[in-house]
């Protein structure tokens, strides 16, 4: 196996165009919240009826479970106030109001709001608890995949290669390219506890997105520096510190294949 430095393999993730950051997606959802109610209300107007107040109410909360289900926290409480605003304002009396003039109205509006408070809150839960499950149970076929070829794979190079493209997909960068022997350069790192520091600094990631240029993942075995993963990053949301610590967990992986090359 050559010690050169040199890269190894170029990788390009998917186009995803929907990849916005976290801030975007929020306020999508919110504007979704506002006016997913409104639109169902209006829908339901030449149905109205005193007899048929409850149903309404119903198919509105239908609509701020639907919301939640998009699992954003930001657009919980506005998509239940604008239910139970939309109710109020094409479904009781006065019309077109927010005045009421019978109490079982203002019954089934305070309890049309206290309920898409709760739905939406549990189907967002919901949500995020599925989303773990099957992010977890990725991450684990990711690690388990890479375990089993570091044992079967004739080259540490195919190690090599299939790392980067698992990195690839993982962090989301636009390229992945590895090098091997000497360290050129002061680039941003990824730490072993999936933290990130910039000239040795800790970086904050949440705040400030992933730093400017490429980053780098280092990678030993035995006590021994083997090289290291150079990782551009995309302009994606940054991944969460369980993803990265898997990735992590694959650069250990390659430094076993490489450990056992030389």
């Amino acid at each position: 196996m050559s010690t050169a430095t040199g890269t190894r393999r170029m990788f390009r993730s998917p186009h995803r165009p929907w990849a916005t950051g976290p801030a975007a997606r929020d306020r999508f959802v919110l504007v979704a919240g506002l006016s997913a109610p409104f639109v169902v209300a209006l829908a339901l107007v030449p149905f109205r009826d005193p007899s048929l107040r409850t149903h309404a109410a119903l198919f509105l909360v239908a609509a701020v479970v639907t919301v939640a289900m998009l699992g954003s926290r930001t657009a919980q409480v506005p998509t239940a106030l604008s239910a139970a605003a939309c109710f109020d304002v094409f479904h009781t009396r006065p019309y077109g109001s927010f005045d009421i003039s019978a109490p079982a109205d203002i019954e089934t509006t305070l309890l049309l709001l206290a309920v898409g408070l709760m739905v939406s809150r549990l189907a967002a839960r919901a949500r995020r608890l599925e989303a773990g499950t099957v992010t977890g149970a990725d991450y684990l076929a990711r690690l388990h995949g890479t375990a089993a070829l570091v044992h079967t794979a004739r080259s540490a190079d195919t190690v090599v290669d299939h790392v980067c493209g698992q990195l690839g997909e993982l962090l989301g960068p636009a390229r992945c390219r590895f090098e091997y022997g000497t360290l050129l350069g002061r680039p941003a790192r990824l730490e072993a506890d999936g933290t990130v520091t910039v000239g040795g600094l800790p970086w904050d990631l949440g705040a400030r997105g992933w730093p400017g240029g490429e980053i780098e993942l280092r990678v030993w075995g035995s006590g021994h520096y083997l090289g290291r993963f150079m990782l551009t990053p995309g302009t994606g949301p940054v991944p969460s510190l369980q993803a990265r610590l898997v990735a992590v967990t694959l650069a250990a992986q390659t430094g076993a294949a490489l450990e056992a090359a030389r």
